[in-house]
């Protein structure tokens, strides 16, 4: 077994059982020992299971980064991370019976008013996730992208798939397409390659477009 996958699983363990005795015999308005249980397993309960999302995100990211890249297990890791730490802190609002009704109202409104400020970013970083579940693409693959938005049929090899932005190494230069726009854009193989023979991309090494083979080489052989 991966070793981020032991400490997630062992830490969850915990954080069930320290759950359940938080909830079976701790009351943070009963008598001292009451209290003493609820903050003593509330607290176990906490820290492992903050230990859990932090090995499972890790565990994720070590996982979909030699098949993605790291750019979009980046974004998956983050994705669960804050979704895990959102779980984690509504559970432990319950085991010391914070009042949650407030707290939801105001990050309600809160939300709305990010959301509709940040439209923009949210749109490419959701757009990112689609592009990692559907994988039209991955890094290495010499792409052909049709958009209007985007200034006109684009060709390069995707070298890099991040947050928000998909870099496209072209013939003139890198660019930086949006997620957003990209999975809005028809995009395919380049003519005369395909997705399979065009994966050649070792995102630890220098690398630059070869103008004759259309592929990314090593930049030691420049």
């Amino acid at each position: 077994m991966r070793p981020h996958l032991r400490i997630a699983g062992c830490a969850l363990v915990v954080a069930i059982a320290s759950f359940a005795v938080a909830g079976a015999l701790g009351d943070i308005h009963g008598s001292l020992n009451h209290k003493l249980v609820t903050a003593g397993a509330g607290s176990l309960f906490v820290v492992s299971a903050i230990l859990a999302t932090r090995a499972a995100a890790t565990e994720v990211y070590v996982v979909l980064s030699a098949r993605t890249g790291p750019g979009h297990a980046g974004v998956l890791r983050w994705l669960v991370t804050i979704v895990g730490y959102i779980i984690v802190l509504i559970s432990a609002m319950g085991l010391f019976a914070v009042p949650v009704k407030h707290l939801v109202l105001g990050g309600a409104l809160t939300g709305v008013i990010v959301g509709i400020a940040a439209q923009q970013a949210l749109g490419n970083i959701f757009a990112g996730v689609v592009l990692l579940l559907a994988r039209p693409f991955s890094v290495g693959d010499v792409i052909r992208v049709k958009s209007g938005t985007l200034g006109g049929p684009l060709e390069g090899v995707v070298s890099g798939m991040g947050m928000t932005y998909v870099t496209l190494m072209c013939d003139d230069g890198p660019l930086s397409l949006p997620n957003g726009s990209l999975l809005a854009a028809a995009v395919g193989p380049a003519p005369g390659t395909t997705y399979r023979s065009s994966r050649r991309f070792d995102p630890g090494h220098g690398t630059r477009i070869d103008p004759v083979e259309r592929r990314l080489v090593s930049s030691s052989r420049s």
